[in-house]
């Protein structure tokens, strides 16, 4: 098999995975989102260095970590980032939120082209006007509707976008920078765990019942499993195929609350996807139009 084709099957692999996540955390509702998250970055540097181990890799090198000062600033953000936006997924998903999770993962390419304009200075294609118009759009009619913001989704959307950004900025390989982010921040898990432990306020270990805790502890490598995947797939495919299959991750979390966790689709929310499904939808023709066009371009230069 070559690489390009096994490449699109370990993304394809890793966006199925992320999106039947919600039939995990199922088993934890209403769970404690600080110990949550808490006890996912305690047992992550393990199961990362354990990683490391598994791919024949040397461990980091602390000594050059230290030295490249603004990788590890932009990896304490990417760090902080990402827990935000955790929290906020996890969050919906053990609050029988699915669907905002979904519309979070939809309206994140939307947002990423925002901050584009705000921090790259892009500029936008026709296609891409048009999306954010229609993304806007589907927003604003739910907000108009509800009278309240979708804000789980926007905090999931902005702030996964902004770990994007930011990781554009860090220069060690991928699973040193994984290392890395979550190095940093367990010093702070820890703390607040042993803290709450101390106070008696501590609610996953306290239970009677094993198994909450297990699942708690669950939550790192259910996490970081999709994500190892994910970073092997982006090694020897091209980012544009993996653009348009991370779609799969919120079209399997839509499924999963309509088919499975029974929450309510109204016609304000069918109005509010619709109008980001053809954002998207645009998107995608425009990509594939431009793909199409350069490879003819190519292929007449060799003529």
């Amino acid at each position: 098999m070559t690489n390009r084709k096994s490449g699109n099957l370990l993304a394809a692999l890793a966006f199925v995975l992320w999106g039947f996540m919600p039939l995990y955390y199922q088993f934890i509702p209403n769970a404690a989102m600080d110990e949550l998250n808490a006890v996912r970055l305690t047992f992550a540097v393990p199961i990362i260095s354990l990683a490391f181990l598994i791919f024949k890799r040397k461990l980091p090198d602390f000594k050059g970590i230290w030295k490249d000062k603004a990788s590890l600033l932009y990896s304490l953000l990417s760090a902080i980032f990402m827990s935000v936006s955790w929290i906020a997924f996890i969050s919906a998903l053990t609050n029988n939120n699915v669907l905002e999770a979904s519309m979070g993962f939809f309206i994140n390419p939307l947002v990423v082209i925002a901050l584009g304009i705000i921090f790259l200075k892009e500029r936008l294609s026709t296609g891409q006007k048009l999306a954010v118009l229609l993304g806007a759009f589907g927003l604003g009619y739910e907000v108009y509707q509800y009278g309240e913001l979708p804000l789980a989704a926007l905090q999931m959307a902005t702030f996964f976008a902004l770990y994007g950004l930011a990781k554009k900025q860090v220069n060690y390989d991928t699973l040193t920078s994984l290392f890395v982010e979550h190095f940093l921040l367990l010093p702070f898990a820890l703390g607040y765990l042993f803290y709450k432990l101390n106070n008696g306020t501590i609610e996953a270990i306290n239970t009677e019942d094993i198994s909450t805790l297990l699942f708690y502890v669950g939550a790192a490598p259910v996490t970081l499993l999709p994500l190892f995947i994910f970073n092997a797939a982006v090694k020897r495919t091209s980012l544009s195929m993996i653009g348009f299959m991370q779609y799969i991750e919120p079209s399997l979390q839509f499924l999963c609350a309509i088919l499975i966790f029974g929450e309510m689709f109204d016609h304000v929310k069918a109005v509010s996807f619709g109008m980001i499904w053809l954002g998207l939808a645009i998107l995608v023709l425009e990509g594939l139009f431009n793909i199409r066009r350069r490879y003819s371009s190519a292929t007449s230069s060799h003529t």
